[in-house]
């Protein structure tokens, strides 16, 4: 498989490792890019697996609650210009104020919403019409329950919802702000699927081997290594940035909480945009090029 110079700039981007560590990771991997970034891991050549995916595409999160219920809605557009815009921002306060009254379960059904004398769909197509750009209403994730809620939206581009038990709005809030910022993959170790934890232990393994330490010894640093990397990713193992003497599940010890569940969703995650070469773009226009 020919290995391009795109795939070794995101397995670069992801893990923070060198173009030709990356660019011979790649060819043995036979051009797959997660299993490149694990053999750089076992070979301690990688940093972190920083991107779950590529931020690329336009718009904003907008965010509707109650005091059971709350809801996000993606909402993309071309361009960051048009997501500023007053009319972009209304459809999609529109839009999140709509999931919320209507409890659509998903996309689809919101479409299907009665809003302003017509239904969302169709406010998103005169909108189109109004802005001269594709306007996309991509996601919508909710959570409920008798707890407090937590959310918060970072520069309406990150979204975040957490459910839990016991605690107060402000610890919740809180708890959202941590998600937004550290953007852990579970609630807690025990929340991490066997696979994975797995492959972790089987990363950590690669990473010691010829240590020479005797067996138990690697037993033991593998254990080590394994609970490290578990905190790591999971929410309640990390320090809480709200005040980082404490970890998140001390945090929600001493407020007698606990988190049942988080959404977090970053506008245009994993949808790849195009880049445009404007100054090639207008010199082609101009016959100069």
């Amino acid at each position: 498989m020919e290995i391009t110079a795109s795939m070794v700039k995101e397995l670069r981007e992801r893990s923070g490792a060198g173009m030709m560590e990356c660019k011979r990771a790649l060819t043995e991997a036979q051009g797959s890019i997660d299993t490149a970034i694990e053999n750089l891991r076992k070979q301690g050549l990688a940093k972190a697996d920083k991107k779950a995916g590529r931020i690329a595409a336009e718009g904003r999160i907008a965010m509707a609650r109650n005091g059971t219920r709350a809801v996000m809605v993606e909402v993309n557009s071309e361009t960051d210009f048009v997501a500023k815009d007053e009319n972009f921002v209304k459809f999609c306060e529109t839009v999140a104020n709509a999931a919320l009254a209507s409890g659509a379960a998903d996309v689809d059904a919101l479409k299907a919403v009665a809003v302003d004398g017509g239904s969302v769909e169709e406010a998103r197509q005169s909108l189109v019409a109004k802005c001269g750009e594709n306007v996309q209403l991509r996601r919508l994730v909710s959570v409920s329950g008798s707890g407090a809620i937590g959310s918060y939206v970072h520069g309406n581009r990150i979204g975040v919802l957490v459910e839990m038990e016991g605690g107060n709005e402000e610890l919740a809030r809180g708890i959202a702000m941590h998600v937004a910022a550290m953007n852990p993959p579970y609630v807690s170790p025990d929340h991490v699927p066997a696979d994975v934890i797995a492959k972790e232990k089987d990363i950590a393994l690669a990473q010691v081997k010829d240590s020479g330490k005797p067996v138990e010894i690697l037993e033991k640093m593998i254990a080590g290594k394994l609970r490290k990397t578990l905190a790591e990713m999971s929410l309640t193992g990390q320090p809480y940035v709200m005040d980082t003497n404490v970890s998140v599940e001390e945090a929600l010890r001493k407020a007698g909480a606990k988190v049942t569940g988080f959404k977090r969703i970053a506008v245009g995650e994993g949808i790849e945009k195009k880049e445009e070469d404007f100054a090639s773009e207008v010199m082609k226009q101009a016959g100069l090029a």
